[in-house]
């Protein structure tokens, strides 16, 4: 077995999320230290990294490969040519826009002072137009087929969970969550408060994953 793996850019299958169109790069390597996506406009104009702001979680470190963009960093703008670093503490809030059509962005990004968990977000986002659109029990089959092929991501599984809660049934819900909450702690916290899971709060089997 290899020790090393190389692709191209374009060798790796673009995903969208209705928002500007990206490539799994950690997914697509098996890379489990640290995350890293790459994010393409098509356009000059177009919004490239999504405003966010990693409030107490990632440093995010953005590396322009080609064409040339605009970031805003906590309402600053700085333009960033092809070869350009950006790096960014947890809390700053970031966006960039494309100058160029083309424009590509590699992301690198991990929580300090702990180990990367990755959760399988990439895989997950092309569903959320549905879940944002209401269609939860559509999200939640589509959900369990990615779940049957990657059992290993958490934020699968935890996701799931909550369009099944959404749909009303509970008993897939409990299940899943259950087992979200098996790989990760993080999912015990998130459920506590999350209204996702409104339907079965008071469900004697939902109290007790949470603790409550």
């Amino acid at each position: 077995m290899s020790g090393y793996a190389v692709a191209h850019l374009d060798q790796i299958d673009e995903m969208d999320d209705g928002r500007c169109p990206w490539r799994p790069v950690r997914h697509h390597f098996g890379i489990t230290a640290f995350g890293v996506n790459a994010w393409t406009a098509r356009d000059a104009g177009d919004r490239i990294i999504n405003e966010h702001d990693e409030a107490e979680e990632n440093e995010e470190l953005y590396v322009v490969l080609q064409g040339r963009a605009m970031f805003e960093l906590d309402g600053e703008r700085v333009d960033a040519p092809a070869g350009t670093l950006v790096f960014a503490h947890p809390g700053v809030k970031r966006t960039a826009f494309a100058e160029e059509p083309e424009t590509t962005i590699i992301a690198l990004g991990g929580t300090p002072g702990k180990a990367y968990e990755p959760v399988g977000w990439e895989l997950w986002a092309p569903l959320g137009a549905l879940y944002q659109r209401g269609e939860y029990a559509e999200a939640a089959e589509r959900g369990r087929v990615l779940v049957e092929a990657h059992p290993e991501y958490p934020e699968l599984l935890y996701n799931v969970a909550c369009c099944e809660s959404l749909a009303g049934r509970p008993a897939d819900a409990i299940d899943h969550l259950r087992r979200a909450i098996d790989m990760s702690e993080r999912s015990r916290a998130l459920a506590k408060d999350d209204s996702d899971f409104d339907s079965i709060r008071d469900e004697p089997a939902f109290k007790e994953l949470i603790g409550r």
